[in-house]
């Protein structure tokens, strides 16, 4: 029997620190990836206020901040669970090797714990303050984020469209929030976070190529088809992104402000894309990687500034 190869791990060569009471609340913090948390709320406020087809003003703040709450803690438990799922594999990679749990500093049984307890959390106050469709929404994205996107890193470069779909859940639930049901336009958000997802993620892992190899991660394919694989990933996503973020104009549902301002937008982070297809260097990575951070947000606060009747 085939067995797994051992491979040095990084976290070995972090020193360890002895824990005091803020050290122990920052490394829980840090296990819910505040970072990708919070772009995850965004996302789920940007479809909760266009869900519910009001002036901003007249917003229903409260049940804004129980989504928010509810996506939150759900997303936040995820990245818990995701830590402690891979942390054999983070041990192993300069970029996650002190994380809480690759490094030793929150064991896998408390790492497990406190991701399951804040995902269960999320899911029932969803289901409690906001209804069905938005608590399924949330454990179908925990699911498949933590059941298929996870061991798919380690198995096949299209772990990137697996994950896409997740990633992109998060304004489907603000928007059954705010309005309780599911309507075209939520799907065209649905669909703009999809493609956002290729190029940003690939600029991530031209940047970390190495150390996704060293730990085993799949989500490159080996040798010449690699650089062809990242470039396709990125152009293709990004050319069907631009048109894609000009359906709420052409449906009607933003205004022609919104869609001049998303066609600046789109080409810009086009440029970017392309600058780094022909050069595919870290420098280029970086830059998409930052305009892909820069695109998403101010797309969603144009489209929900701008959009008809708004």
């Amino acid at each position: 029997m085939a067995t797994e190869r051992v491979v040095p791990t990084v976290a070995a060569l972090v020193p360890r620190r002895r824990p005091t009471g803020a050290t122990v609340v920052s490394d829980y913090w840090a296990l819910t990836k505040p970072d990708v948390t919070l772009l995850v709320a965004v996302t789920t406020a940007a479809g909760f206020c266009l869900g519910a087809r009001t002036d901003l003003l007249a917003l229903p703040r409260f049940r804004l901040l129980q989504a928010l709450v509810g996506t939150v803690l759900v997303a936040g438990g995820a990245a818990a669970l995701n830590q402690w799922m891979e942390r054999r594999f983070d041990a192993r990679m300069r970029r996650t090797a002190r994380r809480p749990v690759a490094s030793g500093r929150i064991t896998s049984g408390r790492a497990r714990t406190f991701g399951t307890l804040l995902s269960l959390a999320g899911v029932a106050y969803l289901l409690a303050t906001t209804g069905v469709i938005p608590a399924v929404l949330a454990t179908g994205t925990l699911l498949a984020y933590l059941l298929l996107y996870t061991p798919a890193k380690r198995r096949t470069p299209l772990c990137t469209l697996i994950g896409a779909v997740p990633g992109a859940m998060p304004p489907l639930i603000g928007w059954a929030a705010a309005s309780g049901r599911l309507e075209a336009e939520a799907w065209m958000l649905f669909a703009i976070v999809f493609l956002w997802q290729f190029p940003h993620f690939m600029a991530i892992a031209w940047m970390y190529r190495d150390d996704y190899d060293r730990a085993g991660y799949r989500v490159l394919p080996a040798g010449e088809a690699r650089l062809r694989f990242v470039t396709e990933q990125t152009l293709l996503a990004v050319v069907a992104l631009v048109p894609v973020s000009l359906l709420p104009l052409v449906t009607g549902y933003a205004s022609p402000l919104y869609g001049l301002g998303a066609l600046i937008l789109g080409l810009g982070f086009a440029d970017r894309a392309a600058r780094f297809a022909q050069r595919a260097t870290a420098p280029a990575a970086r830059q998409l990687l930052l305009a892909s951070v820069v695109y998403l947000p101010l797309l969603f606060a144009l489209l929900t500034a701008l959009r008809s009747g708004g």
